[in-house]
């Protein structure tokens, strides 16, 4: 590593050139080869897949997206002839745009139960010929566009549907606005120096945007999600901020002992740029657990949030220390200067207030950690009643076109009609037909059934399809409900003696099965991710409590990070006032995308915190002085790093988008609850109480170990010679917090 800085540092220009040219010829071929997102929840050997297969192979036409158009009307019904005229009008424009294959209209033949009973609501299907991931934002916009021409003053329009929700106005990048303008003003107070603040800021901006244009690449050779470059980029800000603040944080700290501007550049990433890597490579691991699940969907978030994640972390130890050397001296404010070239090298001795609470809490570790145990239950708790389903356009926030079609349609035909599930079987033989064309009978008559279609045939009566319309709506548990009844229940009784074989499908049966798929792979899943987490720890530190500690202590940050997840949007606190739409279930895929960036990210101050209390360790055998000095020296650092990533996190919030609201919402509650109650209350608690079973290991395992070490000890041996000197230096003689008796 401090062959890398000193490189960097020598050929700073060199460095800064190729970190521009990467993020320029990255973005261009992005912008050239366009997007290619894709949000298929499909998993193979799930009933609902099965249907989905078969409703494509036996009817090709229904193989694209299915969307409303959705009007109504407060004076007269949808049958006056000025307002049947404007629709079928408008209507037919619509027919004729690309990628648009049919539209049903209320006016005509099938579509006549389009119409409400009140006769003031109505709506059209308009089919696409792609699925709602090949239909652009252009193509989608198209038909909004032409839909709400037809808007008058008596006239409402609105419309819904998976390829109508990528038009859905986003946020702007007023979110990555205020998150970083945040970060700056927290890091100018933590600095005091404007250039020294912005360097963390520049090196995050560089390496997210060459990762935000590398993801759209990616998204052209595997399934990527629409959400994955948000995701990214909320990930990549927080850690990328961070990770460069520890390094202008240790080199600052040199430049303060007096070290030329190019050593204290190299010795900064040399020691805490380690740190930084091996923190950078549990977020990695942990991100690409999720490719054990074997999902499609989730294979591609793992591996474009950890292509953000090792750009930053390479920018973080690349262009970092060449942009320090740019800046020079001015990494100090003008003041540290001043007294700098006054009264020579001084020691930076963690006093004041991080000194007094460190010594505090080893004097009260019990009754501390009693308390942070206390905190962390209570906000879990919610966690227990944790409901994974189908959150759909009737929880997107009350002013989007998508959240009012489906509220009128959930008002004039019932709320079911916004979800219907779909049942699909190959047809063989006329005793099979029979009892087919006899099922939607005992369909109507089954508990939680609003109402029933004919069975439709294909063109050669091989494969045959229902639908049916739930009379609650497609995130309700009663839906649910719904679907294991026909599944388990009515349908086996209804085929039996036949070679009928239904298959259920439709959105809620769809997002079911997946939910299904991640809990039973979930446990793998976990276990794995803290496995190897546990592993590296064991490595690092050489000990058995420390890997076990940061495992529970992770563990503890998810659950009450859900906790507050499920508070928020599935009981509804707040989500309203947030703009987050009203309360429904937890996507399916949150849990695990959750569990590896959190578990990824809570690692991050394990080892900062953990590395100085083992470096203090190692050179006095004291734990109580290692546990006291460490918290008392990284407290600061980590603190502001917390305020930097909660602020990140937070501002995406504002994008609107509810999924990025919940990755926000869930990651600012566990950097918050990681930073300052785990990592400040507990933990050291914790290793206060244990004492020197903190850092036992087995001989026959210390044997057979690798000897790896997060700051090698040459480093350690220069960063005391320098301590010596200068504290020799220095004409009154501070009492820090290794002085200070516990």
């Amino acid at each position: 590593m401090a062959a890398l800085a000193r490189w960097c540092v020598r050929h700073r220009l060199v460095v800064v050139l190729l970190w521009i040219l990467a993020l320029g010829g990255v973005t261009t071929a992005a912008s050239v080869t366009g997007s290619a997102y894709s949000n298929d929840y499909e998993v193979p050997g799930t009933e609902s897949g099965r249907a989905t297969q078969l409703l494509r192979e036996g009817f090709p036409g229904l193989g694209g997206d299915s969307d409303t158009v959705v009007w109504h009307t407060t004076a007269g019904t949808v049958r006056a002839a000025d307002v049947e005229q404007t629709m079928t009008r408008t209507l037919d424009r619509i027919a004729a745009l690309p990628q648009v294959a049919s539209v049903t209209s209320p006016y005509k033949g099938q579509g006549a139960h389009q119409v409400s009973r009140d006769g003031h609501t109505a709506y059209a299907t308009v089919t696409f010929t792609h699925e709602a991931q090949d239909i652009t934002e252009p193509e989608a916009q198209a038909v909004v566009s032409a839909a709400k021409a037809a808007e008058t003053d008596g006239l409402q329009v609105e419309l819904g549907g998976g390829a109508i929700g990528v038009t859905k106005a986003p946020g702007g990048h007023l979110a990555e606005v205020v998150g970083v303008a945040v970060a700056g003003a927290v890091l100018l107070l933590a600095f005091g120096s404007l250039a020294a603040a912005l360097l963390p800021l520049a090196t995050a901006l560089v390496s997210v945007g060459t990762a935000h244009a590398a993801i759209e690449l990616l998204g052209h050779t595997m399934t990527v999600a629409d959400f994955a470059p948000m995701l990214g980029m909320l990930i990549g800000l927080g850690v990328g901020i961070d990770y460069a603040l520890f390094i202008v944080t240790r080199h600052r700290r040199g430049l303060k002992r007096g070290l030329g501007v190019t050593e204290a550049a190299t010795n900064a990433v040399a020691t805490t740029g380690r740190a930084v890597v091996f923190a950078g490579a549990t977020v990695c691991i942990a991100l690409l657990g999720m490719l054990i699940l074997r999902l499609g969907f989730l294979n591609g978030v793992a591996v474009a949030a950890s292509v953000t994640v090792v750009l930053t972390v390479a920018a973080s130890v690349t262009l970092l220390p060449a942009l320090l050397s740019f800046i020079g001296p001015r990494a100090l404010s003008r003041r540290e200067r001043r007294r700098l070239a006054e009264n020579g090298p001084e020691p930076e001795l963690p006093t004041g207030f991080a000194a007094r609470w460190s010594a505090f809490v080893e004097r009260h570790p019990k009754l501390l950690g009693a308390v942070a145990l206390v905190v962390i239950t209570v906000l879990a708790l919610p966690t227990l009643s944790l409901r994974l389903g189908t959150s759909d356009q009737g929880n997107d926030p009350g002013t989007a076109t998508t959240r009012k079609a489906y509220d009128l349609i959930a008002e004039g035909f019932g709320p079911g009609v916004n979800g219907p599930l779909t049942l699909v079987t190959r047809v063989d033989g006329a005793d099979a037909r029979l009892a087919l064309d006899n099922l939607d009978a005992t369909l109507r008559t089954t508990e939680g059934v609003a109402a029933v279609t004919p069975a439709t045939y294909n063109t050669g009566g091989t494969t045959a399809y229902l639908t049916v319309v739930p009379d609650s709506a497609p995130q309700s548990q009663r839906t649910s409900e719904l679907v294991d009844r026909l599944r388990t229940e009515v349908l086996p009784r209804a085929q039996t003696g036949t070679s009928l074989d239904l298959q259920v499908g439709g959105v809620t049966a769809g997002y079911d099965d997946f939910a299904q798929v991640i809990i039973g792979r979930l446990p793998l899943f976990v276990g794995v991710v803290v496995g190897l987490g546990c592993v590296l720890l064991l490595l690092a530190f050489r000990s058995v409590g420390i890997p076990l500690k940061a495992a529970a202590m992770n563990v503890a940050a998810v659950a009450a990070a859900f906790g507050v997840v499920v508070a928020i949007f599935q009981w509804g606190w707040g989500s309203e006032l947030l703009g987050l739409g009203r309360a429904g279930p937890i996507e399916p895929f949150l849990p695990v995308i959750m569990v590896s960036v959190l578990f990824g990210l809570s690692m991050d101050y394990q080892v900062f915190l953990v590395s100085r209390m083992y470096e203090e360790w190692l050179e006095t055998g004291d734990n109580r002085r290692a546990v006291r000095v460490g918290l008392a020296e990284t407290s600061r650092v980590i603190n502001s790093a917390a305020v930097i990533m909660i602020s990140v996190f937070l501002a995406f919030v504002l994008g609107g988008d509810r999924v990025i609201a919940m990755f926000g919402i869930a990651l600012a509650a566990a950097v918050a609850l990681d930073a300052f109650v785990l990592r400040t209350l507990l933990v050291p608690a914790l290793m206060h109480m244990l004492g020197r079973a903190n850092w036992w290991l087995p001989r026959p395992l210390d044997r057979v170990l690798p000897r790896i070490s997060i700051e090698p000890p040459e480093c350690r041996a220069a960063h005391e010679k320098i301590t010596d000197v200068v504290e020799a230096l220095a004409k009154e003689p501070q009492q820090d917090v290794r002085d200070i008796p516990g």
